[in-house]
């Protein structure tokens, strides 16, 4: 993340996807065999990115059980660091040699489907298959009414509160903040100053978040491009946002915002964790952090995002990610049948369980609120996660501007530079997109 030039969580959607479409060389690929084991399996390759800790182990764990369940499919499992992924799937596409499942982002599932980058699964996929799941993330894996992708986990984005240091400053339970006065309220009683300078902070909203979020936050749910793909960047709304996260960087300072934001993801030097700060927004997924690295009587709480005023909602944002079949892959249907084992209630609730991921399955996420393999902690995140997630919008890429979110982040870099007004770097960014949109039909 850029020092104060925060670039925000929507656009950290990777944008991998945009090379050639489906080869002719795939194309004939995927109508080979499979090939075999010498006990007569098919094989398939399946590659992540879940490459260290729970998630690594516990992906290893579910194939081995699939594996172990039938005697039909073997999944051979392969890693690619992240980043690599996403070029090495787009290279083997082309080449003609595609993985047989993998794990892509769920924001762009529309883009690899037009360019003939992912198979679509509708003569697999039957008519109960979408009920399980979130209605935000499977309207997001379909293209042109047909599903290319499984949801497979999601996020939230939620505030977490250190407990002791709100007693301390006598805020009650019954008093955590709603609303944005209320968050700025509360942020400065848990301040601390020497002499001029801080020694603690209650809350700065753009550590771990993007100014995006909070303008979708502001904005009744709205993202930068609407549910009908009409871009809504500058609107009334979304400046009031950008001035708002303004008067908070004011407040603090460039150098002591600047200062503490090197120290997150630092394990227990991670500000939140020492006390430095009292609220810091972030993806729920964030309790697994906690456990690794903060002592055993750090006592947190979570609280939804605050809704700009009263009655405006109390809107954040997700991502995830889908389990896919690349175009080309040699066996779609035995694809299909380990991505329906990952996905099934059961499976997504084991993975849940030891990762502390929201899983895209509702049913899984009901389950581990009741977990009792689950501390009341974790059973609180979970508890949290699928309340939040009424109010959780998912913000799929628009196929006829795939790289706009640099155009927006170029302005709001300016904005927060103050070379320019939230006024006036949102109308340029709603031009500029405008003019993207106008270019790409």
């Amino acid at each position: 993340m850029k020092k104060l030039l925060v670039t925000g969580v929507l656009a950290s959607t990777a944008l991998f996807l945009l090379g050639g479409c489906g080869s002719s060389s795939a194309k004939s690929n995927a109508a080979s065999s499979s090939e075999k084991t010498s006990d007569g399996k098919k094989t398939i390759d399946f590659w992540s990115f879940w490459g260290s800790g729970a998630r690594k182990e516990v992906i290893e764990e579910i194939i081995d059980d699939y594996n172990q369940s039938q005697d039909q499919i073997q999944v051979n499992y392969k890693y690619q660091p992240w980043g690599d992924i996403w070029t090495k799937s787009l290279s083997a596409i082309t080449a003609g040699n595609a993985p047989d499942v993998i794990v892509q982002d769920i924001n762009s599932v529309a883009q690899r489907a037009e360019a003939q980058q992912a198979t679509n699964l509708s003569k697999y996929v039957d008519e109960e298959t979408s009920k399980d799941f979130y209605p935000q993330l499977w309207d997001t894996v379909e293209y042109k009414g047909d599903p290319y992708a499984i949801p497979f986990n999601t996020d939230t984005q939620v505030i977490f509160y250190n407990k002791k240091l709100f007693k301390e400053a006598g805020i009650a339970e019954k008093d955590l903040p709603t609303t944005w006065d209320e968050l700025e309220k509360t942020a400065h009683q848990l301040d601390k100053k020497d002499k001029k300078e801080f020694t603690r902070i209650g809350f700065y909203p753009l550590w771990n978040l993007g100014a995006d979020v909070w303008a979708l936050n502001a904005d009744n749910g709205t993202s930068w491009f609407d549910q009908d793909d009409k871009i809504k960047i500058d609107t009334k709304n979304k400046v009031e946002a950008l001035e708002w996260i303004q008067d908070w960087q004011d407040y603090y300072g460039k150098d002591t915002i600047n200062k503490l934001e090197a120290e997150f993801g630092s394990g227990v030097s991670d500000p939140f964790i020492s006390g430095l700060v009292a609220m810091r927004a972030q993806n729920i997924n964030y309790y697994s952090s906690l456990m690794e690295n903060a002592p055993e009587d750090f006592d947190f709480g979570v609280i939804p995002l605050p809704e700009k005023e009263k009655g405006s909602g109390h809107w954040s944002w997700g991502g995830g990610f889908v389990l896919e079949v690349p175009y080309g892959a040699k066996d779609p249907e035995a694809s299909y049948d380990f991505i329906k084992y990952l996905s099934s209630p059961e499976v997504q609730e084991k993975f849940g369980e030891k990762s502390f991921d929201i899983m895209a399955s509702k049913t899984a996420n009901e389950n581990l609120v009741k977990n009792e393999q689950l501390s009341d902690k974790g059973r609180m995140i979970y508890q949290m996660a699928d309340e939040n997630f009424k109010n959780t919008v998912i913000t799929p890429v628009p196929l006829a501007a795939p790289d706009y979110t640099t155009l927006v982040n170029e302005q709001i870099d300016q904005i927060l530079l103050g070379t320019k007004t939230p006024k006036e770097g949102l109308a340029d960014a709603q031009k500029a997109v405008e003019n993207l949109v106008k270019q790409n039909n």
